[in-house]
C-alpha cells in the first residue's frame, strides 16, 4: 500500500517538518506520495517533487484553498485516500488540527506524535508527558498518523524528479470560516527547526532581563529563542516561545537552558536535544540531570561572560 503525506506549507515554501515526515513515510514501505493543497502553490509542489523517496506529488491548486480549514482539507484527503495504507502529517499545529478530523471521518484511530516506526502497523509514541514510550499496533485498514518531526532526520533533496499530478480541488466545506490569521514575524530561525536554541526561565526575573541577556546571545549564535512555561506564564515572552509538553517540541543540536529549573513539563519538550547546556544557580535543579554540561552560577554574571567569550 502506498503512503500519502499531507504537505504543510505557506503556499510558497514547504515547511521543514514536511521533509521530516517524508523521511518517516519512507520507512513504511510502499510508494510515497505528497499532497500539496493551496493557492498558487505550484512552487511548493516542485519542492516536494525534489525530496528523496517521493514517487508522486498530488497538487490541488485553487483560490478556495487559500485559507482552507480542516473541514475542506479533510474532504480533499478523503476524496483521494483510496489506495493508501497510511496518511501522514507533521505533529505540528497544522497536523494536530487536520488529522483527527480525517481519522474520525474514516472511522479509524489516530496515532499521534509518532517518534519511531517498528513495522508498517507498529509505532512508538510518547505518553505521560513524554516520560514513557508506548509501542502500539494498529489493525485499522488505513493508519492515520501524526509524526514528531524532530524524531526523524529530514530527507535529502535533489532535482525535482517526481511527477506532479493536478487533482480536482474540493468545494469549500461550510461550518467554519477563517476570519483572520496572525503569525509572529522574526528574523531568527524557527524554534521548531533551529539547530541552536537559547531558552530562558523564570530565573531571569523579568521580560526586560530576558531580552537584555538572551537576545544578544541568540544573535551571536544564530539561535532561536525559547522559554519555559513559567517564563511564559510570568509574561516575559509570548506563548509561541514556550518549549515543553504544552508548547513546542524541539530537538536542536545545541540547547542552552538559562535560569530554567527543569520541570517535567519542560523536559518533555527538549530532552531529545543532542547537547544540553544548563546555567542555574541552584545545584539541585532537575535540569542538571539531563544536561550534558552544567554550570552552577548566577546567570546575570555567567551569561555576559559567556557572550564575551564567544564574541
Amino acid at each position: 500500500m502506498n503512503v500519502l503525506v499531507i504537505a504543510e506549507h505557506d503556499h510558497k515554501s514547504l515547511a521543514p517538518a514536511t521533509r521530516n515526515t517524508v523521511s518517516a513515510a519512507c520507512r513504511l514501505g510502499g510508494e510515497v506520495h505528497v499532497l500539496v493543497a493551496g493557492c498558487d502553490c505550484s512552487g511548493v509542489a516542485v519542492q516536494a517533487a525534489a525530496l528523496a523517496g517521493v514517487g508522486r506529488v498530488l497538487l490541488a491548486d485553487a483560490p478556495s484553498l487559500a485559507s482552507a480549514g480542516a473541514e475542506t482539507l479533510a474532504a480533499l484527503i478523503l476524496a483521494h485516500a483510496s489506495g493508501y495504507g497510511h496518511l501522514l502529517a507533521p505533529a505540528s499545529t497544522f497536523g494536530k488540527n487536520l488529522m483527527p478530523r480525517v481519522a474520525a471521518l474514516l472511522d479509524v484511530a489516530q496515532i499521534s506524535d509518532v517518534v519511531a516506526i517498528e513495522t508498517p502497523d507498529t509505532f512508538v509514541r510518547p505518553i505521560y508527558a513524554g516520560n514513557a514510550l508506548a509501542t502500539v499496533r494498529s489493525a485499522d485498514g488505513v493508519k492515520v498518523l501524526t509524526v514528531r518531526p524532530t524524531a526523524f532526520e529530514p530527507g535529502d533533496e535533489g532535482p525535482a524528479s517526481a511527477p506532479v499530478e493536478a487533482i480536482t480541488p474540493p468545494q469549500t466545506v461550510g461550518g467554519a470560516r477563517l476570519v483572520g490569521r496572525e503569525s509572529a514575524a522574526s528574523t531568527r530561525p524557527d524554534l521548531g527547526a533551529a539547530a541552536i536554541v537559547v531558552s530562558g526561565g523564570r530565573g531571569l526575573g523579568s521580560g526586560e532581563n530576558y531580552h537584555r541577556l538572551l537576545e544578544p546571545l541568540a544573535d551571536r549564535l544564530n539561535a532561536a529563542l525559547g522559554a519555559s512555561r513559567a517564563a511564559v506564564d510570568a509574561g516575559f515572552v509570548p506563548n509561541d516561545y514556550q518549549v515543553g509538553q504544552t508548547g513546542r517540541i524541539v530537538a536542536p543540536r545545541l540547547y542552552i537552558a538559562i535560569g530554567i529549573s527543569g520541570a517535567i513539563q519542560h523536559l518533555a519538550g527538549m530532552k531529545d536535544s543532542r547537547v544540553i547546556v544548563a546555567i542555574n544557580k541552584d545545584p539541585e535543579a532537575p535540569i542538571f540531570q539531563v544536561a550534558d554540561y552544567g554550570l552552577v552560577a548566577d546567570l546575570f554574571e555567567a551569561v555576559p561572560q559567556f557572550l564575551e567569550a564567544i564574541s
